[in-house]
């Protein structure tokens, strides 16, 4: 892999070129001004899978040449480096992620050696899973059949508790199975849902599933928690929580063991509207989760009005908080409020042990990403289940 190296400090050239070399990286260009690194990737940019760029910087600073990367169309890595306050240096990486750069991360200067290795190794795992294909769109028409052919289907996310790794629950999550393309995704198509009035008839459908399979599970002796994403058009329809509540009978599952899960985005869209309904959810002892956490604007609103008994952390506050002081105060923050409110707590996001091990010191009550599971179709839970017993001990060793 060809790397380009931006910096005005010569020295911090150097150290960063010789640092790379001791990892096995030796095709490696040098810059002192950006508008140099400008000029070779302009002339050679689908050379460089990955640049290194000091934000501050004479003449054009980091954030001006990140731009300069937008205009030119580069597509490789791009990795921010800089001796400023981690506040800044954490500014300049949401700005570049919101460019759809694909940002590694951002290191201090000087670079820690044991830091850029752990970011190159995050990075080469993160490239080998990339699907090489440029996903292809689909038209409202090819979803509306899909709907009406049956076509999605509900994948499961494994939910664990911190303190014993137990099974707790799950998230279903919808997924395409398209007859030509194989699995498509959710965000391939839940916008299209959206936007063409279509969101209602497939969020009841992905309910519809769930209650069926968590009522198997509960028959079957595996009493899980069940999480379904519900949309602001159930949230307009008066009639909802009868709805819900007559398909959980008809499944066999109790309505204790459904939690649904409503964005803050979602709520700011109406905030009165949903009351009526939400209220009466919880009547029926449905479990209500404020989902995405910390990414709307009136969080604190809704937590005080509307009565809901979970408190799911996006993953952005999740993912990296334990090398992130920023991010601690904010779980910890977080966290202690909802215990103050008597709330449970979940982490979606999970990566990394690291995460794992700080959330769960922190007192966190559940654990949700890639750490434990990826989503899967219901007949692969008990295959991972097994694999999981056999490595949650190194998760929970101080359980005891």
């Amino acid at each position: 892999m060809k790397i380009l190296l931006v910096d005005d400090d010569a020295f911090a050239l150097q150290l960063l070129s010789r640092q790379l070399a001791n990892l096995g990286f030796v095709n490696i260009v040098p810059c002192l001004r950006a508008q140099e690194a400008l000029v070779w990737l302009e002339s050679n940019s689908a050379h460089f899978g990955l640049i290194f760029c000091d934000l501050q910087m004479p003449e054009m600073d980091g954030v001006e040449f990140v731009r300069q990367l937008v205009h030119i169309g580069y597509r490789g890595g791009l990795a921010l480096v800089s001796g400023e306050d981690e506040r800044v240096l954490q500014t300049a990486e949401r700005l570049a992620r919101a460019h759809r750069l694909d940002v590694l991360g951002a290191l201090h200067k000087p670079v820690a050696p044991q830091a850029l290795q752990e970011m190159l190794a995050r990075h080469a795992r993160r490239v080998a899973g990339k699907p090489d294909a440029t996903p292809r769109t689909y038209t409202p028409q090819q979803l509306r059949q899909a709907i009406d052919d049956g076509q999605l289907i509900n994948h499961y996310q494994p939910k664990v508790a911190f303190a014993s790794g137990e099974l707790i629950g799950v998230e279903t999550l919808v997924r395409w199975q398209h007859p030509d393309d194989g699995l498509v995704e959710p965000d391939q198509f839940i916008g299209i849902a959206e936007d063409h009035g279509m969101i209602d008839d497939l969020t009841r459908m992905v309910l519809g599933a769930a209650l069926r399979q968590g009522g198997a599970w509960h028959a079957g002796g595996l009493p899980l928690q069940v999480a379904v994403n519900i949309s602001m058009d159930n949230l307009g329809a008066l009639d909802f929580p009868d709805v819900v509540e007559r398909a959980a009978a008809a499944a066999g599952m109790p309505l204790t063991h459904l939690v649904l899960e409503v964005t803050e985005s979602c709520l700011m869209k109406d905030p009165l509207s949903p009351l009526d309904i939400l209220t009466r959810l919880r009547l029926k002892r449905i479990g209500l989760s404020i989902d995405d956490f910390g990414t709307g604007h009136s969080s604190l609103a809704q937590l005080r009005d509307i009565p809901f008994t979970e408190l799911k952390i996006d993953r952005s506050f999740v993912h990296g908080a334990s090398r992130n002081a920023y991010l601690q105060v904010i779980l910890e923050a977080s966290l202690g409020m909802a215990r103050q409110l008597g709330m449970k707590t979940v982490a979606e996001g999970v990566e990394e042990s690291e995460d794992w091990h700080l959330l769960r010191a922190c007192g966190c009550d559940v654990a949700q990403g890639f750490l434990v599971a990826r989503p899967m179709a219901a007949a692969e839970l008990p295959g991972w289940l097994r694999e999981w017993e056999t490595r949650r001990g190194e998760l929970t060793a101080d359980a005891a």
